[in-house]
């Protein structure tokens, strides 16, 4: 990821118990040039609780963020793969992210669609981990 395309933040914290995650993302400043219809729905402050379901295998993810949007996704992370997901009437979304070799970065996507069929770029992201 170049640079110049880093104006958020994220942190990934196991809580107390070990039991979830915590992710908090945020931005100080949204870059000049980003369309405005970005900036008129970015979700920052953002904030999730991931857990595993110890039958499936399958984590669910609490998602809200500043616009008031609260959702539930289904979300797995095997085999360098990352993978979030919602299926909603209207509204579906996923979210494909593949592990760096090294394991210290991801680099995703997310995806939308109408029907569930036809899906559409939203915006590509990368998350880089920050030793120290």
């Amino acid at each position: 990821m170049r640079p110049d395309h880093r104006p958020a933040r994220g942190e990934f914290a196991w809580q107390p118990d070990g039991l979830f995650i915590r992710q908090v993302t945020d931005v100080d400043t949204i870059p000049d040039g980003t369309p405005q219809q970005w900036r008129d729905n970015a979700p920052f402050p953002m904030y999730a609780l991931i857990g595993l379901d110890d039958t499936t295998g399958e984590f669910t993810m609490l998602y809200t963020d500043g616009r008031g949007v609260h959702r539930v996704y289904r979300m797995t992370f095997a085999d360098g793969g990352w993978r979030i997901w919602r299926e909603a009437p209207g509204f579906h979304q996923r979210f494909t992210g593949t592990l760096g070799v090294d394991g210290n970065s991801v680099d995703a996507r997310w995806e939308m669609s109408k029907d569930g069929t036809t899906w559409n770029l939203d915006f590509e992201l990368g998350y880089v981990r920050q030793h120290g």
